[in-house]
């Protein structure tokens, strides 16, 4: 279960990097001219078939996308202890993740850390590495957890919200 970090419960800090809050991508005025156009046509859409339901996901996701865009991502400190991750203010204890799995493709502009939990309310968890050396956090992270090594490329989703922008 994910806890309040408490300076007693974490453990002894082995690494640790800061990351964004979530990751925003650069997009151009086309696609904000593209997403309006398939906005409207897709709320036009709902009404004509009297799906309301839709028409409110569109506005709702329409208004995260404004809302995340109108301001930077905040930086999180994240750390690997001896006791668990810690994850801006949140602990998960090494006995809540199943697995890790790092992706390191620079070439492809994917440098992740993956944890998968055990609980199935929480499925992947996705830490970029920025500029760090992924073999000590490898190494590290062994001491503790096995390794996924069928996870050779980012999930799908990721992929997805990569090359749509969103």
């Amino acid at each position: 279960m994910e806890a309040e970090v408490n300076p007693a419960d974490q453990g002894r800090k082995i690494m640790g990097w800061t990351v964004p809050e979530y990751d925003q991508p650069d997009r151009e005025q086309g696609w904000y001219a593209l997403a309006v156009i398939l906005g409207l046509i897709f709320l036009v859409h709902s009404f004509l078939n009297g799906n309301f339901l839709f028409a409110v996901i569109i506005i709702i996701g329409a208004f995260i996308i404004i809302m995340r865009d109108g301001r930077e991502p905040m930086p999180v400190n994240f750390s690997l202890t001896d006791e668990g991750v810690i994850i801006g203010k949140r602990f998960y204890d090494y006995d809540e993740i199943k697995n890790f799995a790092i992706v390191y493709k620079p070439h492809q502009g994917v440098k992740n850390l993956y944890f998968e939990f055990k609980s199935a309310f929480k499925q992947r968890l996705s830490i970029p590495l920025n500029n760090q050396n992924p073999l000590p956090i490898r190494e590290n992270l062994l001491r503790y957890l096995p390794e996924d090594l069928e996870r050779t490329d980012q999930p799908l989703s990721e992929a997805l919200a990569k090359l749509f922008k969103l």
